[in-house]
C-alpha cells in the first residue's frame, strides 16, 4: 500500500518527540507538509531537523506555542487557517488517585489532553467539511478503556477523547470528513522513557528491558508482552490519515498489543 498525501497539510499538536514526532515524520514522509508544535522554539527546532534528517525532501513548517491553552490555539490557527488533517497529540500524564490528584491538576488534563483537541477541531473541521476531505485524528490511550486508579485524571481524560471524537465523527457525517481515536498501548515515547530512567539505572538494565518488564507487570493482558515504539503507533496514525482509510470513521483503533482483553 502507497500512501500519498501530497497536497495535503498535516498539523500535528505537541509532536517534537515520542509517538508525535513519528507521527508528523510519518506524516511528512507520505508528502504531506506538516506543522510540527512544541511549547519551546528550541524543541521545535530540534524536531524539524530530525525530520529532515530522516526525510529529506520534508515540506515542514513549525510553530512554538502551548496549545493546552486557548490563547495558544488561537494563534496556531491564525498562523496556519487551513489544514486537511489534524492529528490531536498533545497530551499530560502523571500519577495521581482519587485522593492524591488535586483541583488544579483535574483542570489541567481536561485543559491539555481534551480542551486542545476540542479548540484545534472547531478550527479546522468547518474547512473541512466545505473541501468536502478532511482527517481528525484524537491520540487516546488504552488507559481510555482500562482506566488506571493511580493515573485517574489521565484515564478520565483519554476516556473523554473517544466521546467527543465519536460525537464530532457523528456531526461530520456524509462530509468525506473522518474522525476517529487512537489508542496506543505502553510506548516507548520520551515520557515513559524518563520515567524509566532512573530505576533501570539503579537495576543496571536498559530502558528497553525496564519497559518490556512494566508491560507484563503492570500491563498483564498484553500480547504482544513488550512496549511498541512510537513509530509502530504512527504506522497506524498515517494510514487514518490516508485516503485508504475513507470508510474508517467514529472508531477507537487500538495500537495496544492486545492490553485491552476484549473481543471489539
Amino acid at each position: 500500500m502507497k500512501i500519498d498525501l501530497s497536497g495535503k497539510t498535516a498539523a500535528v499538536s505537541g509532536s517534537t518527540a515520542g509517538i508525535g514526532l513519528a507521527i508528523a515524520t510519518g506524516l511528512a514522509a507520505a508528502g504531506a507538509l506538516t506543522i510540527v508544535n512544541g511549547r519551546k522554539q528550541d524543541c521545535v527546532d530540534n524536531a524539524l531537523r530530525t525530520i529532515r534528517a530522516a526525510v529529506p525532501d520534508a515540506a515542514l513548517r513549525g510553530f512554538a506555542a502551548d496549545l493546552s491553552y486557548a490563547h495558544g490555539c488561537d494563534a496556531f490557527s491564525a498562523t496556519f487557517p487551513d489544514v486537511d488533517i489534524l492529528v490531536n497529540n498533545l497530551g499530560v500524564f502523571g500519577p495521581g488517585d482519587i485522593f492524591s490528584t488535586p483541583d488544579e491538576d483535574w483542570h489541567r488534563y481536561f485543559e491539555a489532553n481534551i480542551m486542545s483537541g476540542v479548540r484545534l477541531t472547531r478550527s479546522y473541521l468547518k474547512g473541512m467539511m466545505e473541501r468536502r476531505w478532511g482527517r481528525v485524528v484524537f491520540i487516546s490511550s488504552e488507559s481510555a478503556l482500562n482506566i488506571p486508579p493511580d493515573m485517574l485524571a489521565y484515564g478520565f481524560s483519554k476516556t473523554g477523547q473517544l466521546s467527543i471524537a465519536r460525537g464530532i465523527a457523528k456531526y461530520a457525517a456524509g462530509s468525506g470528513v473522518t474522525v476517529n481515536s487512537v489508542l496506543p498501548g505502553p510506548t516507548l515515547s520520551a515520557g515513559f522513557r524518563a520515567m524509566l530512567e532512573q530505576p533501570a539505572r539503579e537495576q543496571g538494565k536498559s530502558v528497553e528491558q525496564a519497559a518490556d518488564e512494566f508491560v507484563v507487570t503492570h500491563r498483564g493482558s498484553s500480547i504482544l508482552r513488550r512496549a511498541a515504539t512510537p513509530e509502530e503507533v504512527a504506522n497506524m496514525v498515517v494510514y487514518v490519515c490516508s485516503p485508504q482509510a475513507s470508510a474508517t470513521t467514529g472508531a477507537a483503533l487500538r495500537v495496544d498489543g492486545g492490553v485491552v482483553d476484549t473481543l471489539a
